[in-house]
């Protein structure tokens, strides 16, 4: 598992997921798949120029996880009827075009990499900050670490045809990490941001940029527990202005 959890995520693999949880390592995307929710409890990934760029050509054809048991994931058609009813897409938490480069993307189309988020999200903030993480590496070159995950902090309505108990996200959390350069404090840079369902329709703000320690209240999460905890809290307690200005542009 070491060298995958390495190729996946920087500094330990979040911790403080529940007992219904299972670690599923892929070749592009490592996760805490919750049983219970039956979404992710976080998606980890690294992302460099050669996976966000090819000519393959994807699509999205969604599937049941053929790694979990069949209770403890969503089908295709517990989707059936939620766009109309709900306003919601089949969100990517391991996105589709982060991985074009790689002959592995429609992994990502598995339904326990996805989540019902509301669609002025998951078309506008959600997926410009992905286009964020795509540009700023072809850019720098280089890797970056991405983390993503739901947050329960509200009850939403359920998918009108799921027939199996579920809990749909009140928002999500994504954390990017960023090697850094030698001669820094901290090994790594890092961004979190916090986006709830019902964030209109717009670009990714410096205000939606939070301390990595918020996100972990809020996701009851812990990252990056193997740095030493001076680094660890020095990286966590505060927001990376300049780091979040180079990825978003503002």
């Amino acid at each position: 598992m070491a060298p995958t959890e390495r190729r996946h995520t920087l500094f330990g693999i979040p911790s403080g997921t529940g007992p219904h949880t299972r670690i599923l390592i892929r070749d592009i995307y490592m996760m805490a798949s919750n049983g219970k929710t039956k979404m992710a409890d976080w998606v980890a990934y690294q992302l460099d120029a050669s996976t966000v760029t090819g000519e393959g050509k994807t699509s999205r054809k969604w599937a049941a996880d053929p790694w979990l048991p069949a209770d403890e994931t969503l089908e295709p058609a517990d989707y059936d009827g939620a766009n109309q009813a709900l306003q919601v897409d089949r969100g990517h938490q391991a996105p589709l075009a982060n991985f074009r480069g790689t002959p592995n993307w429609a992994d990502t189309n598995y339904l326990s990499n996805i989540t019902p988020q509301k669609s002025l999200l998951n078309q506008q903030a959600w997926r410009l900050l992905e286009e964020d993480e795509r540009e700023y590496v072809v850019r720098h070159g280089g890797s970056i670490f991405v983390m993503t995950g739901p947050l329960y902090e509200r009850e939403m309505p359920k998918l009108p045809k799921a027939d199996e108990e579920h809990v749909v996200p009140s928002g999500y959390w994504r954390i990017i990490a960023v090697p850094a350069l030698a001669g820094r404090p901290a090994p790594i840079r890092v961004a979190a941001f916090i986006f709830d369902q019902d964030t209109p329709g717009r670009k990714p703000a410096a205000t939606d940029a939070v301390s990595v320690d918020e996100v972990e209240r809020r996701a009851q999460l812990d990252f990056f527990w193997t740095l030493p905890d001076a680094i660890e809290e020095q990286l966590e307690s505060g927001v990376d202005g300049g780091l979040v200005s180079e990825l978003i542009g503002q």
